[in-house]
């Protein structure tokens, strides 16, 4: 498992909270793919989403996502993480907005926010972005 919580009712928000972070983050550009939900499906499996609950997950992040008009609220449990923690999340974003090879204005914009409400340095955002994009251009 990704994080230890010891309320499984805790966990369970917690992992819907970070699934729609990661569908708004692949919604932002108005074009959600299938490549796109095959990254969030493997990163909420990676944080400790049983596969047995992943559809299920899913489906209840995609009503807060769309019930949700700010980013806060996906945010508030996530920027208690550990940095290594903050940072696979940050790599999953990255991952989601380079999946179809570009980043809009949008999207960077949404990361720039997210970099400050989790805590995030810029460089280490930079570098994270970077190295992204590298591995998703080759």
């Amino acid at each position: 498992m990704f994080f230890k919580k010891n309320d499984k009712k805790i966990e369970n928000t917690f992992l819907i909270k970070v699934g729609a972070l990661l569908i708004h983050t692949a919604k932002i550009d108005e074009n959600y793919t299938e490549n796109e939900e095959e990254i969030i499906k493997q990163t909420l499996l990676e944080l400790g989403v049983k596969k047995e609950n992943l559809s299920s997950t899913i489906k209840e992040a995609k009503i807060v996502e769309e019930n949700s008009n700010q980013i806060l609220e996906f945010t508030r449990e996530v920027k208690n993480l550990s940095e290594s923690e903050k940072i696979k999340i940050i790599e999953a974003l990255w991952t989601i907005i380079y999946s179809n090879k570009d980043a809009d204005l949008y999207e960077t914009n949404l990361m720039r926010r997210l970099a400050g409400l989790l805590y995030i340095d810029s460089k280490i955002m930079g570098d994270i972005k970077n190295k992204i994009k590298n591995e998703n251009l080759k």
